[in-house]
């Protein structure tokens, strides 16, 4: 029985053996087999990041990387956005996460995009400022 791995993002020297071994005319097994990844993987790779001209690595990073960011929704506590300036102010201050919550929510009533949760402060907090 095959024991589960962790799902790893293609690397690009993945991609750069994909479309070696695809010029050379290699199976998709053969190629799954010697990158050590799924066949799927690596017919799905083929199948989306393939133009009519072939495969080429280059190209198929640049379309991974659009697909994986078209999907992902922007955060809300940026570090240029002004509800982080003013999270991170209020912090300095000592104030609370619930506290800036509170404050958050009153100063953007209508504009549920501009209101986070405190947890998100906290968690945003500890890993760019150390606080």
């Amino acid at each position: 029985m095959h024991e589960r791995t962790p799902f790893q993002q293609l690397q690009p020297e993945e991609r750069l053996t994909i479309a070696s071994l695809h010029l050379q005319g290699s199976s998709i097994r053969a190629m799954a087999r010697i990158l050590g990844r799924s066949p799927a993987t690596i017919s799905r790779e083929l199948a989306r990041n393939s133009s009519p001209a072939g495969f080429a690595s280059v190209p198929a990073e640049a379309l991974s990387a659009a697909r994986c960011s078209a999907v992902r929704r922007p955060t809300k506590l940026c570090l240029q956005s002004v509800c982080w300036r003013i999270a991170l102010t209020l912090l300095e201050c000592k104030w609370s996460p619930q506290q800036i919550l509170g404050t958050l929510r009153c100063m953007y009533l209508t504009d549920p995009t501009r209101q986070v949760s405190y947890e998100t402060i906290y968690f945003e907090a500890r890993v760019t400022r150390g606080l």
